[in-house]
């Protein structure tokens, strides 16, 4: 999808259609004033003055999405929100509604399969489609079938969508960016020389940013450097696995099959505050957002129908040192109550007397809410519930 938290705001506000837009933080004041003040007008209606900018914007809040106008003066999504503000500070600053994200990628979904129905979800805004056995799917190389899926989700929810068709899952998910917005890119194997080759290594999904470097370092910058190393020198360099990866990827090759069902490996909820904390003097600030992390992480594996059985704590201290703890419980929970005890002890075990930037909260080795481990904790998942919160916190 397009730019797909800004898209589905600029469908709830469309006078900000063409302005610099960006996405980022939880409410503020400055747009519950917003809303308190027009609370008798049309969103629509808003003016556009009345909107609160990037401007003097002063905090740790990091930007989500942005429109591509704003995306012109280099904002993007992770940066932070005060770069964001020095690189366009009249870009209007809107708070994130994933609810609201949430119920447009169900809809877009559900379009997708009715269309396609061997699909793979990605996430919130992504996926990946087979059309081999789709009727007329081969029509045009599959550009056929690409122009119906976006007319087909733009008559049903106003967004636009980009989508790569390729032989495979890594070629079509570095075509679907070569069009954006509203585009459709068919990449066969034969354009490798011409279309891929020449773009940089960090292009294809799965490089990060130390291997990059580490590429960089031995000159190789493009994928078509990267695509001219020997197999045996890669393996030497980066390992038996990842160097066999970086050739076969280097010449587009994947094998992946789209995967239409999956579990999730863990579930986590974390903040990054608008000030360093510490532990001692901002104990009650920090026990609050403690219990709201575990709560929301409690109320994600409820809603989806999962329980686990580990449970850990991620801190970022004002050094951007980051250290994480886990403990793994008998029974599988989604009680915030035992999340936050728990996670309570794991923050025992690591030094809090540096003041802290980040807090998080996670859940992994999960399974079925409805399985046979759940039913048998299910009576002391049922007393958990009325548990006070015991621990102390910090």
């Amino acid at each position: 999808m397009d730019a797909f938290y800004a898209s589905v705001e600029l469908l709830r506000y469309p006078q900000l259609q063409g302005l610099p837009v960006v996405i980022g933080g939880g409410r503020s004041a400055l747009d519950a004033a917003l809303r308190a003040r027009y609370a008798d007008t049309p969103l629509q209606d808003i003016p556009v003055a009345a909107f609160p900018r990037l401007a003097g914007y002063a905090g740790r809040g990091v930007i989500t999405t942005a429109t591509y106008a704003a995306r012109q003066f280099g904002v993007g999504s992770a940066m932070g929100t005060m770069k964001a503000a020095r690189l366009c500070p009249q870009a209007i600053l809107l708070p994130v509604d994933f609810a609201e994200y949430r119920r447009y990628s169900r809809r877009f979904k559900e379009i997708v399969t009715d269309i396609a129905p061997v699909m793979e979800d990605r996430g919130v805004d992504e996926v990946y489609i087979d059309f081999t056995a789709v009727p007329g799917g081969q029509r045009e190389g599959g550009r056929v079938l690409a122009r119906l899926i976006q007319q087909s989700i733009f008559n049903a929810t106003g967004l636009t969508c980009s989508i790569g068709v390729a032989p495979n899952k890594l070629l079509a998910k570095m075509a679907s960016e070569f069009h954006k917005p509203n585009g459709i890119c068919v990449l066969h194997e034969a354009d490798l020389p011409t279309r891929v080759w020449p773009l940089a290594c960090r292009k294809v999904n799965g490089i990060g940013p130390k291997a990059g470097e580490k590429l960089a370092r031995h000159g190789i910058h493009t994928i078509g450097e990267l695509a001219a190393q020997s197999p045996a020198w890669l393996v030497q360099q980066f390992g038996k696995a990842t160097g066999a990866w970086l050739h076969a990827v280097a010449w587009g090759r994947d094998e992946r099959p789209v995967v239409t069902e999956s579990e999730p490996v863990s579930m986590s909820r974390e903040t990054t505050f608008e000030r360093d904390l510490h532990a001692v003097h901002d104990r009650a600030e920090l026990g609050r957002i403690f219990t709201d992390l575990c709560e929301r992480v409690a109320q994600d594996l409820q809603r989806k129908g999962y329980v686990g059985r580990t449970i850990g704590i991620k801190l970022r201290y004002d050094d951007f040192r980051s250290v994480t703890r886990d403990q793994t419980v008998a029974l599988p929970t989604d009680e915030a109550a035992t999340l936050r005890r728990v996670a309570g002890q794991c923050l025992k075990r690591v030094p809090l007397t540096q003041r802290l930037r980040l807090l998080g909260v996670r859940v992994g080795s999960l399974s079925s809410a409805t399985g046979p481990d759940a039913r048998a904790a299910q009576p002391l998942r049922s007393a958990q519930r009325a548990d006070p919160y015991t621990a102390p916190l910090f």
